[in-house]
């Protein structure tokens, strides 16, 4: 085989490269066991890029059995991952294995065992369910049925409802199977109990908000209605829609979902729950005619709406319609009363709604098992006691973390952040997608893992460090009672990754792993209680903790089923960004659920980012993902991320210092710019201004004044001035005399300009304060206007040949080490620097 993924045992995967393995090996190892009279092993792919070692014995041992034999005589990568049993094995007509006659394992079926206690037959029902396959042994792989981490969140809270037991994810992960995870649940490991999420009685007038609820009521305290948080969806509707019947099925959804008809005024100088009764309410439901042209600008209009929290419902509906079988619904929520999770029951419940309305009847659904109040005064109490426990985890995992963590910017950073915001997509087609869904499940991990080690890298390797924090959100559904209620469980955590050490792509994904089970088992500490436990330095201009989100979900959104009308839903843009960066992977997915591409969108504030700088970190995180599904041992730092013609500008068009450089001394470039441009403003001191020619002249007749007073090509003048027209007018008419020009510093001990004036040999100094050493004959600084009066005179520009390798001035060093040396200075140094 080239390259083959073979899955052995639930928690044991192993990828070989260029290796052949025998499988004789495997099949006399089968055969070896009393029961087994024939044995045939094959790897089979069933699911495009997942391949597993299945064997077909004709045997009457079960699967459990099997699996230990072979487990004590072979390496772990060579234990098949399922076992059919057969009556006989297939054979073609020349007497070889028909492989094309080998069924397909079944989960549930002859590959592994029937639950043989309650508790697995529970545990495999609600695999099953969560799973959505028809029926799950006690021996199946949660993961290699297509589990994920937020399938396995929600399994979690469906099992600590079932058994009453408490779990984390750490758990499924390595506990993948019922049978597994049932025996560790029944040898006790499993924490107390939390407590039990009920209907309980509550005060209208005193009910709490939750904890992500309040960090947006104080958001939009502080800063003013925003549609920053806003959850717009574009509904297209294709067919005849009645308006009437949808605003009747809204009513039913808001009369369904208590937290669709909350607002939250404030109490006592605290925020509150208000829950209007259904028949209170108007639904909030607008009806317009538009053209084509106009339904862009009024779908974004609607998404941008500005809701007032204190007084308004949290749910704004608008249905546009350009015929009369064709219109779009546009349902936007605030994210104080919904999160992405949330679109699927309500789009489900508004489909179910307007069905029942169509027919005549109201819809027939059961009651929700809860409402977001009572889980508002649940997490209060489940907080008070375990806060402390969870808050102890995150100031270990948090400790010295860095103030700042990003993609380096193309501007300073504002010091107050607009949202202002774009995106940039790129696609990953399928055999990326299957590769990586591959990748994951052979190292124990998620797609989100593989896609988080994928950025980190790309992060670190793009200038943000090596320790790199980055946001993620969990579902915050950790009790199967909240599965189907809308509502904003949602919580965000800090992901830290350490990319030191040259690590290798597997490494770094190893470390990601370890980190995010971790903070997975501690989730629910909400992040603003967080922030405020560990006061990091707080900026208006930066998100704190983090600057970086990263999401993965599937890239089909919720839409509801409505009688007549084909319905297809999408995201309106927003045109805003919450942090400097948030990488998001949609998944889809083939007729089969399996891997079928993926789309990463880049949102990212416009404040520091231009599109060009976005659309070449997109680039290179596609090149990182198809470094590592390549090679999965590489090293981070050995990724390549430059484009040949990057790399070729990079190490050679940017290194590439050939240049044609211009000849000369520099007053004769002087005097060819002053013959150019001989009015413009060659020097600027407040209100007055030299033009070129101006100083031309005056320079030209200092330089004669200097040569009368004996200055010969490679004399040292010195000038002893401060900052101005006239320093400039002295060293110009130094350079067209010939002389070598020295500059000293008034600022400097009068030991040290003595030394310079001896060093360089000078006995002409240029100054209008004392002499600092004697022997020196002064020359009062320029007179400019007397300057230009004299060249007046002249007919004649001063020339004096003067060769390019002569010296033009000498600058000496501090002397911090020792006597300050000179450091002598040609035209011809001076004119092609």
């Amino acid at each position: 085989f080239g390259e083959v993924v073979f899955e052995g045992r639930a928690d044991q995967q192993v990828k070989l490269r260029g290796f052949r393995i025998e499988l004789g090996e495997i099949e006399a190892a089968l055969v070896a066991h009393p029961s087994v009279s024939q044995a045939a092993v094959v790897v089979r792919e069933d699911r495009p890029g997942d391949k597993r070692l299945v064997a077909y014995v004709v045997s009457e041992a079960d699967a459990d059995t099997l699996h230990g034999h072979c487990a004590d005589r072979l390496a772990e990568y060579l234990v098949p991952s399922a076992f059919v049993a057969l009556a006989e094995l297939p054979l073609t007509a020349n007497g070889k294995l028909d492989r094309a006659a080998l069924p397909a394992p079944q989960a549930g079926g002859a590959t592994g065992r029937a639950p043989r206690t309650p508790a697995e037959e529970v545990l495999c029902g609600l695999f099953a369910d969560i799973l959505g396959v028809p029926a799950v042994s006690v021996d199946d792989d949660f993961f290699r049925l297509g589990g994920h981490s937020l399938l396995a969140t929600r399994l979690v809270g469906r099992v600590r409802s079932a058994l009453a037991t408490e779990l984390t994810l750490r758990d499924f992960f390595q506990y993948p199977t019922v049978a597994r995870l049932a025996e560790h649940i029944a040898g006790g490991a499993g924490t107390a109990p939390r407590p039990q999420l009920t209907v309980v009685p509550r005060s209208d007038e005193h009910l709490p908000l939750s904890a992500a609820q309040r960090r947006l009521w104080f958001l939009d305290q502080m800063e003013g209605p925003s549609s920053t948080y806003n959850i717009p969806l574009a509904v297209t509707l294709t067919g005849a829609v009645d308006p009437e019947l949808l605003r009747q099925a809204i009513g039913d959804v808001l009369a369904r979902h208590e937290v669709l008809r909350t607002s939250y005024p404030v109490h006592d100088g605290e925020p509150r729950q208000h829950i209007a009764h259904p028949d209170e309410v108007t639904v909030p439901l607008a009806v317009a005619d538009v053209t084509e042209d106009e339904l862009a600008d009024r779908i974004a209009g609607e998404a941008a709406h500005l809701f007032d929290l204190a007084a308004e419902l949290p749910l704004h509906a608008a249905l546009l319609r350009t015929g009369a079988d064709r219109s779009v619904l546009v349902l936007v929520v605030h994210h104080i009363a919904s999160d992405g999770w949330s679109n699927t029951p309500l789009m489900r419940d508004l489909g179910t709604a307007y069905t029942a309305r169509a027919e005549g009847t109201a819809p027939g659904w059961e009651p929700l098992p809860v409402q977001y109040a009572d889980y508002a005064l649940w997490q209060r109490d489940l907080l008070a006691e375990h806060e402390g426990t969870q808050l102890d985890h995150w100031r270990t995992a948090l400790a010295g973390l860095p103030a700042e963590s990003t993609l380096p910017a193309d501007r300073p950073r504002p010091a107050v952040a607009s949202y202002r915001g774009s995106t940039h997509t790129v696609h990953c087609p399928g055999e990326t997608h299957r590769a990586l869904t591959a990748l994951a499940r052979e190292s124990g991990a998620t797609l989100f893992m593989v896609a988080q080690a994928a950025t980190v890298a790309l992060l670190s390797r793009s200038g943000a460090g090596t320790d790199i924090p980055v946001g993620s959100l969990v579902a915050g559904r950790t009790d199967g009672a909240l599965e189907d209620l809308v509502g904003f469980f949602v919580n965000t955590l800090v992901l830290r990754t350490d990319a030191s050490g040259d690590p290798t792509f597997r490494d770094l994904l190893d470390r990601v792993r370890e980190t995010d089970l971790g903070a997975w088992a501690h989730q629910d500490l909400p992040f603003d209680r967080l922030v405020e436990a560990l006061n990091p330095e707080r900026s208006a201009a930066r998100h704190p903790l983090f600057q970086v989100m990263l999401t993965l979900a599937e890239a089909a959104e919720a839409t509801p089923a409505l009688p007549g009308v084909r319905a297809r839903t999408g995201q309106p843009g927003m045109d805003t960004a919450k942090f400097d960066l948030t990488v998001n992977f949609y998944e889809h997915r083939d007729r089969t659920g399996g891997p079928n591409g993926l789309d990463i969108v880049l949102e990212y504030a416009t404040d520091l980012y231009d599109p060009a700088t976005i659309e070449t970190a997109a680039d290179r995180l596609t090149r990182v993902l198809d470094a590592v599904i390549a090679d999965p041992d590489v090293r981070v730092a050995d990724i390549e991320l430059l484009t040949r013609d990057q790399r070729r500008a990079l190490l050679t068009d940017y290194n590439d210092t050939a240049a044609t450089l211009p000849t000369g001394t520099l007053h004769e470039l002087f005097a060819a710019q002053a013959a150019r441009t001989p009015d413009a403003p060659a020097l600027v001191c407040g209100e007055s201004e030299l033009s070129y020619r101006a100083l031309d002249r005056a320079s030209d007749a200092f330089a004669r004044r200097l040569a009368g007073l004996g200055v010969v090509p490679g004399t040292a003048v010195g000038l002893f001035l401060d900052r101005s027209p006239e320093y400039v007018v002295a060293a110009l008419g130094v350079l067209k005399a010939g002389g070598v020009y020295v500059p000293l510093d008034a600022r400097q001990p009068r030991e040290r300009l003595a030394f310079i004036l001896a060093d360089t040999g000078a006995t002409l100094l240029v100054t209008d304060r004392d002499a600092p050493a004697d022997g020196l004959t002064p020359l009062s600084p320029p007179d400019v206007p007397a300057l230009l009066a004299e060249a007046e005179a002249q007919t004649e520009a001063f020339q004096l040949p003067v060769h390019a390798d002569q010296l033009a001035y000498v600058m000496y060093t501090s002397g911090s080490s020792g006597t300050p040396k000179g450091v002598a200075n040609t035209h011809r140094n001076v004119v092609e620097l």
